[in-house]
């Protein structure tokens, strides 16, 4: 009886429809919908069938985008009632994610951001230009499993190998994993500042924080 509105909860991801995946996320509480099976069964359906499309060059960055907030919108939505349940989503890991100091790109880190929170993870997102210093500081305070870094500029991913350097040297590595993306990152720079993984886009990402972290 679900099945009908889990499809139409995947659809509204799929077409970035924000409203449209709030008003459904509502009607399924109204419903007595299980919230957790409406973010799985429904929402997430849809977040992965755009994440492969993008991957196979069918969706483009705009959709992703428009898909990310949808979900964000729906998650919110259910929150509450997933709260007052007590239904707690099993959280994956907790993620510190930044753009690196010197580096204002926004957009790759946000949907980086989005896609791992709809899948799961808690996210601390500290946003664009951050200090090293700080992402360690907050991974601490957190006590966080994974820092994730973007950077989009040749001149800025430096900014990966020092939080990478500083982890090393308070013995801290292998606690907090390390994952690094952004257009120039390659597998050679990834092996040679020592990360525990690197993605090429925000689908990818999910599934390498998943290995990564061994959840």
């Amino acid at each position: 009886m679900n099945e009908e509105l889990f499809q139409k909860m995947a659809q509204s991801i799929i077409d970035g429809d924000s409203d449209l995946a709030e008003a459904l996320a509502r009607q399924s509480i109204e419903a007595g919908v299980d919230p957790l099976e409406a973010i799985t069964e429904g929402y997430v359906v849809g977040v992965n069938q755009v994440g492969e499309s993008f991957s196979c060059g069918m969706a483009f960055l705009p959709e992703l985008v428009m898909a990310g907030e949808a979900m964000k919108a729906a998650v919110a939505t259910l929150e509450p009632e997933m709260q007052k349940r007590g239904t707690e989503r099993k959280m994956l890991g907790k993620v510190v994610i930044a753009t690196v100091e010197g580096d204002i790109h926004e957009i790759g880190k946000s949907l980086v951001a989005t896609m791992l929170g709809a899948s799961g993870f808690q996210i601390f997102d500290l946003g664009v230009d951050v200090p090293s210093d700080k992402i360690i500081a907050k991974a601490l305070e957190v006590k966080a499993d994974l820092i994730c870094m973007s950077a989009l500029l040749t001149t800025t991913m430096v900014r990966q190998k020092e939080v990478i350097e500083e982890l090393d040297k308070e013995g801290l590595h292998g606690k907090i994993k390390v994952l690094v993306g952004g257009a120039p990152i390659t597998k050679d720079w990834v092996k040679s500042i020592n990360a525990d993984g690197y993605s090429e886009d925000a689908i990818g990402a999910v599934n390498v924080a998943k290995q990564v972290l061994g959840v």
